[in-house]
């Protein structure tokens, strides 16, 4: 989370929010400017979003990416790299979430440490949420965790078994297909 910009109520936040050219995130009255990504973090999102709308394809819950809003209560609104709602009262025209049942954040070295933490404690409060997916396109690594009912998480390291597994939604995935298009990193003319 970068510098705060504004403190706003909800309301007011997302109204300004939707006139503004850039993104920005809220969270208790103060909001925060988006930074860009990096190609890894893009390649990785383009990947999930792609396997993940083709499995839940013909299903009543939907993936979306960086580009909607989750609400959580009145003190946040954030913006995960990707998430599925199950949630069938959402229209056409929504463009804030509450009710994910997975989020994926796909890290980079400057919301690391965000994301495992205070961002991680916001989502925890969202009652519909199965499973919160962390992923490291410098590393390698996918990490779940699958809150439990009685406030603790379920921990799984999927990088050592190779294959991403999401029981909230019965997907799985090989982890070379998460960050297929990555092999060229670093390789002169590679674009």
């Amino acid at each position: 989370m970068g510098v705060p910009v504004h403190t706003l109520t909800l309301t007011e936040f997302l109204e300004w929010e939707n006139e503004q050219p850039d993104r920005h995130e809220f969270f208790r009255g103060e909001t925060f400017a988006m930074v860009g990504g990096r190609r890894g973090r893009g390649r990785v999102i383009a990947n999930l979003m792609r396997h993940l709308g083709n499995h839940l394809d013909e299903s009543p819950c939907q993936v979306f990416s960086e580009n909607m809003k989750v609400q959580v209560g009145d003190e946040a609104i954030l913006y995960p790299d990707v998430f599925v709602t199950c949630d069938q009262r959402f229209t056409a025209d929504d463009i804030v979430f509450t009710a994910p049942v997975l989020i994926v954040e796909v890290l980079s070295p400057t919301t690391q440490r965000y994301d495992r933490s205070e961002k991680f404690a916001i989502y925890r409060k969202l009652s519909a949420l199965r499973e919160y997916v962390l992923i490291d396109p410098e590393t390698r690594r996918a990490e779940v965790f699958r809150p439990q009912a009685d406030g603790s998480c379920m921990y799984f390291d999927m990088t050592e078994h190779g294959r991403l597994v999401l029981e909230s939604i019965g997907f799985e995935l090989p982890l070379g297909l998460v960050f297929k298009g990555m092999e060229s990193d670093g390789v002169e003319g590679a674009g």
